[in-house]
């Protein structure tokens, strides 16, 4: 048997990630000692709540341990229902909820059980790196719409209209985004909606950033406007950064009902349940107020206007001020240095690290992560600046 053919075809079509060098190689210089400032997380760095660790504890000594229903717990199920309603006016029955092992999982059981071969997927552009590679195992097209700064990198109505095929069956929309922190309000998804209904496409609703949003922006639902896009929208949601719960790796949907019970039948047979106790940990996220989301919320937009500031006074870096998310996207392209290249060597030379924004679409662009103190943003900065004056 031929090398190449050992493995399954569908995996030809995946991307090696373009920025496991990066995040590779700052690993081995810091543990050489180097001073590493790391603008790469994409994790908050604030550590779980102690109450929600405690739950943890205590499912672990009462001998909650063993498998819990595929979806998730009744009880669990029963508090983001909860949630939805509170906070997205969403009304979804338990058994339109799946719970999965992160967001990342739920998008995928999503496009596993929404996908044929002949389908496409439109995805705006620049994208979180996971999004296309997803679409490809699936062995569907992946189909980009591209943004400009102008608009803060965020799709018209006009701009989805343009690129809808015979083919096009889902529309993966982020919002708040990474890697951009562009938020779409009410009227811009509603005329996206509209588009979504009449032409029967399929809208996965990534609102993974939703608690983290600035300058008093309201986080939308576009499953919230009507029953027309509501049997569309797949909403995606999860405890990674509104709880600091990266690693707890608990993830959820809410669904159509037809949908959820695909997925319910995929994760049956692919990862059961997820976690027991990280499912009684969210419990108690879920049930508490949204004190420590807040506290997140406020610290970021510090930090953010921190850094915003620094960035102004760089010549040859431009960004579009985040609305979310923890994330600044910088155009480079004034530097003359492709993504990789400036973040190779601002990692080489100034021991900084950054993800380039190649791995999001546009290689003019890099990312900078302001999950890390302002004393970490104020040294990171200062050795940016002076790299960039030296070009």
């Amino acid at each position: 048997m031929k090398i190449d053919t050992r493995l399954a075809e569908r995996l030809k079509k995946i991307n090696p990630s373009s920025t496991l060098a990066i995040t590779s190689k700052a690993k081995k210089l810091k543990s050489l000692g180097k001073n590493i400032v790391n603008f790469a997380a994409g994790e908050p760095d604030f550590d779980t709540p102690d109450f929600i660790k405690e739950a943890a504890i205590q499912a672990i000594k009462s001998g909650f341990t063993k498998y819990t229903p595929t979806t998730g717990t009744a009880e669990l199920k029963k508090l983001i229902c909860q949630k939805f309603k509170k906070d997205n006016s969403l009304e979804y029955a338990p058994d339109q909820i799946i719970v999965s092992n992160g967001a990342k999982h739920s998008i995928y059981n999503v496009l596993m059980v929404l996908l044929n071969r002949s389908d496409e997927v439109l995805i705006p552009l620049p994208y979180w790196v996971s999004y296309p590679e997803m679409v490809n195992l699936c062995e569907a097209t992946p189909r980009f719409i591209k943004t400009t700064a102008a608009n803060n990198f965020k799709i018209s109505s006009k701009d989805l209209a343009k690129h809808i095929t015979a083919k096009t069956k889902v529309l993966i929309l982020n919002s708040p985004s990474n890697p951009t922190g562009s938020v779409y309000n009410k009227e811009e998804l509603s005329e996206i909606a509209k588009i979504c209904v009449d032409k029967n496409i399929f809208v996965i609703s990534d609102e993974i950033y939703e608690k983290i949003t600035f300058d008093g922006l309201k986080h939308e639902s576009i499953a919230s406007f009507n029953k027309d896009i509501y049997d569309l929208t797949i909403t995606v949601n999860g405890l990674s950064k509104s709880h600091s719960m990266t690693g707890w790796r608990i993830g959820y949907l809410g669904a159509p009902s037809d949908v959820a019970s695909a997925i319910s039948n995929l994760q049956d047979h692919s990862t059961s349940n997820p976690n027991s106790i990280a499912q009684k940990a969210a419990e108690a996220a879920l049930n508490a107020p949204d004190d420590f989301s807040n506290k997140l919320r406020q610290e970021f937009s510090k930090r953010r206007d921190y850094l915003a500031s620094r960035l102004r006074k760089i010549k040859g870096l431009d960004f579009c001020l985040p609305q979310g998310a923890f994330y600044m996207f910088c155009n480079i392209s004034k530097t003359g240095l492709d993504s990789m290249t400036f973040a190779k060597r601002l990692l080489d030379e100034e021991y900084v690290s950054l993800i380039p924004g190649g791995a999001f679409g546009l290689d003019d662009h890099i990312r900078i992560s302001f999950a890390t103190s302002i004393e970490e943003l104020q040294k990171g900065m200062d050795r940016i600046e002076k790299w960039v004056a030296a070009l």
